[in-house]
Order: C-alpha cells, then sequence, then structure tokens
C-alpha cells in the first residue's frame, strides 16, 4: 500500500463544523503495509524480494520506484481491475488527526498471487507474510505449506481473529489485541503465560512473539520456558508500523543465525526505536548499534564508516576519548597486540583502520597481502582492546581522519609527529599525536621470511 502524509498546523477550529482547520504544510509519499517491512529489511542489508499485488495506476508505479530506490527487489502481481491501496494521513504537531482509505479487497487476486509465490520461493532463505487483511493471503495455509515444504523458515504477522490458518508457521507475532482476540482476556502473569502456550502448541508454531506494548514482548518457544523481553523507555510519538519492525528484525535475526531469543531481543530494541518517529519508518544498522552501544551489550567489531562516525558523536557525547590508529595487520603478532593495548591506554574507544586489500598490494607488493581484508577484521575486532575495526581503501587514513576527527591519532614506528598522516588535522581540532615504538624483532615481514626459510 502506498501510505501519504500531510504535514500542517492547527490554530483554530472551523466555523462550518467542530473539526480542526489545518493549514497545509508539506507531504510525503511512503511505501505501507508489508512494503515498510521489506524496507526494514533492505535497511539492514538484507537481499529482500517484496512480492505483492498493486494496481496498474500511477500509486502502483510510484510504490514501485520509491522501494526499487531503496534497494528493494519488487515482483509485483499488476491487476488491471483492482487499485493499488492508498492511506492517506493528516497530521498537524505531530498528532494524527484523520486517516482516509481508498482500498478493494484483493481476494479475487489470491490464485494468481500464490502462483507468483511460488515461482519466486526457491530463491528465499526466510520468508515473511504480512496479513493485512486485504485478500492477497486469502490462501495463507497453502503458502505456509510450500515453505514447510521447502524446508524455508515462513514468519507471519497475523491479522482476525482466526490464527489457525497460519498453523505450522515458524513464528507468528500478533499485538496484545490481536492476540486477546483470539483467547480472550486473563487476569494475571501466570493466566497471561499459559494462554500463550497454549496457543503456540495448538498451532504448532516454532515460536510466538507477542508484541505487549509498556510491557515489552513475551516469547514462547518449543521446548523452552517463557521469556519476556521489557520495554525499552522511550517517549512514543508514533506506533504505526512498529509490527511490521518487529517481523523484519525478528527474521533478520533468524536469517543470520542468530537464535530466536537473540532475535526476539534485537526486535524488541528495534520496536523502541521506531515508535519514535512519525508514520511508518525503518530502523538502520547504524541506529540498532547505537542503542546496543547505549547499552554496553554491543557496537563493538567492524564498522562501516557511516556508522562509526555516528558511533564516534555517540562517545563523544559521553565525554569520551576516541583514540584512532591505523596499519594493514597482515599477520598479527605479538608486537601488534602489545602496541594496540598501550595505544587504547590513551583513552576510552580504539579505532583501527586497516588498509584494504588492494591498497596493501600497492604499499607492500603483488604478494600481499596473507591474510584478506575480512579475516584481518575479524582478528583485530576479536582482541580486547579495539573497540572498533573500519576498512579503507586509500594509501593512507588522512580522508578517514578527517571525518572522524579522533581526540588522540596514534602511530607505531620511528616518525616524526609531523610525519604522520592526519597529524595536522588532529592538533588542529584540539586532539594530540602520539609515536609508539613496536616490540623489537617483532614483525610481519620477519614473520614471512621465516616462514620462507622453514618451507625451504
Amino acid at each position: 500500500m502506498l501510505d501519504e502524509y500531510w504535514f500542517g498546523d492547527v490554530a483554530r477550529i472551523s466555523p462550518e463544523a467542530p473539526v480542526p482547520i489545518v493549514k497545509m504544510g508539506s507531504m510525503q509519499r511512503r511505501p505501507g503495509g508489508a512494503a515498510n517491512v521489506a524496507l526494514n529489511l533492505a535497511s539492514l542489508g538484507a537481499d529482500t524480494c517484496l512480492t505483492a499485488v498493486v494496481g496498474t495506476d500511477e500509486r502502483g508505479k510510484l510504490l514501485t520506484t520509491l522501494l526499487e530506490q531503496r534497494g528493494v527487489r519488487c515482483e509485483f502481481l499488476r491487476s488491471e481491475t483492482v487499485p493499488t491501496i492508498h492511506k492517506l494521513r493528516v497530521l498537524a504537531r505531530n498528532q494524527q488527526l484523520i486517516r482516509l482509505d481508498a482500498e478493494q479487497s484483493l481476494e479475487r487476486c489470491a490464485l494468481q498471487f500464490g502462483q507468483l509465490f511460488l515461482r519466486l520461493l526457491s530463491d528465499a532463505d526466510v520468508v515473511v507474510l504480512s496479513d493485512y487483511a486485504k485478500g492477497t493471503l486469502a490462501r495463507v495455509t497453502e503458502l505456509i505449506a510450500a515453505c514447510n515444504g521447502a524446508r524455508i523458515r515462513v514468519l507471519v504477522d497475523p491479522k482476525g481473529a482466526v490464527f489457525t490458518k497460519y498453523r505450522g508457521a515458524t513464528a507468528l507475532t500478533p499485538n496484545r489485541s490481536e492476540f486477546e482476540a483470539v483467547v480472550g482476556s486473563w487476569s494475571d502473569e501466570a493466566e497471561f503465560l499459559s494462554k500463550g502456550e497454549s496457543l503456540r502448541a495448538d498451532l504448532d508454531l516454532g515460536a510466538l512473539l507477542v508484541t505487549r506494548s509498556e510491557q515489552g514482548m513475551t516469547l514462547f518457544r518449543r521446548g523452552e520456558h517463557a521469556l519476556t523481553l521489557p520495554a525499552h523507555a522511550r517517549e512514543v510519538f508514533d506506533v504505526t508500523g512498529a509490527g511490521d519492525t518487529v517481523i523484519a528484525l525478528l527474521s533478520a535475526g533468524l536469517g543470520v543465525g542468530l537464535s530466536t531469543a537473540e532475535s526476539a531481543a534485537l526486535a524488541n530494541l528495534g520496536a523502541s526505536l521506531i515508535v519514535a518517529k512519525i508514520g511508518v519508518a525503518t530502523v538502520t544498522r547504524s541506529e540498532l548499534q547505537l542503542a546496543l552501544h547505549r547499552q554496553g551489550s554491543g557496537g563493538r567489531g567492524p564498522v562501516e564508516v557511516g556508522e562509526l562516525e555516528m558511533l564516534v558523536k555517540e562517545a563523544k557525547a559521553r565525554h569520551e576519548r576516541v583514540v584512532m590508529t591505523n596499519g594493514c595487520f597482515d599477520i598479527l603478532h605479538a608486537g601488534h597486540v602489545s602496541y594496540l593495548e598501550e595505544a587504547k591506554s590513551y583513552g576510552d574507544k580504539l579505532i583501527v583502520a586497516v588498509n584494504d586489500d588492494a591498497s596493501v598490494a600497492r604499499l607492500k607488493g603483488a604478494s600481499r597481502p596473507i591474510t584478506p581484508l575480512q579475516d584481518r577484521m575479524a582478528v583485530l575486532a576479536g582482541l580486547a582492546a579495539v573497540d572498533w575495526v573500519v576498512a579503507f581503501s586509500e594509501d593512507t587514513p588522512a580522508k578517514l581522519i578527517t571525518r572522524l576527527l579522533p581526540d588522540v591519532l596514534v602511530k607505531g614506528g620511528d616518525y616524526d609527529v609531523q610525519e604522520i598522516v592526519g597529524s595536522d588535522t588532529v592538533i588542529k581540532n584540539g586532539g594530540e599525536v602520539r609515536v609508539l615504538s613496536f616490540k623489537e624483532g617483532r614483525s610481519t615481514s620477519a614473520l614471512i621470511d621465516a616462514i620462507r626459510r622453514t618451507d625451504k
């Protein structure tokens, strides 16, 4: 569906009727419904294909363009008789005043949609079925059976009060009101937990994740005790699309090998970020990483430059000193470890910038590097002294230093401070530059020469 937002301001009530007069300001069009789930997945870096029913109208074309611009591959069933679903929301001062829906049932397209779904299924690792009760998933039982037959995990965001049609799904993600509509009310937490596990078992679900607003989320798993994840305290502006983010992050976590509990924790964190935004929106890896970093439970390891900029900004806001060094780190040895531990002692966070494979070859010769970039970054990220590892493709890290502006720039070797790349930038910004010496006799070149002598 295509979501449209009109933003304005309200200063008075209409003399014609007891309704506010909205003085229009800006307007936005965003992909909504299942398209928002796809956008959330694409923003995390997942290879995302969206299949759905849209019209051959201008709204359908615009929806396709908006999605493809954000990296979503669109495999749509385009109907000449059913228009693209459209929702118009009017907001003033961050409050929604009215929503106007333009839609027709898509159930007449369900058979053709199922055929398209089956053709695309072989390319999938994980399937998400976003049921908005518009008719596209009228044959959802058959789609789940097809996924199970192909041994592909299938997660469902349900709709309505009949959940039996979702039997056998890998996971179901109802919100509190949807869950209550199926199982009835409960008097205490113990009864809620009992009803949740009974529903999971009755529907033969691998997992049931019930989102509970200010009470967080509760995860029911086959053969495990129920796990309740508390809500993260955050100001709520708009809950629109929160369920989309939950199922997107849950499926992304499972897709990269996280456990169901780990994936649910990631979804819980993402939901807390999305409710602070207006309208349907997405969360990015950077936002998640920053949120994990604030909790002290993540935010380390290999990162991209854009993500690292945000992490550095966050660290400086906490008055932490950021130290940065760089090198090839082709074969990690005791000299490197000692050097990095000393570098970390000058601050709170240590960035290690690593030459990519092409730049190492230019600097060291065609036979280098011995160890590919991703392996070098992974080993560095495993060291206790190292907080963030980032790659750069230029011969020097000058551009990267200018973007990150560390508080302390560290370099190992026999250098004068003025000779160190980026030193002028750091000093001009109020930082300092340190020169450290490697341990005598510890070098990558010496190790390589020793290995070659041994081979002879």
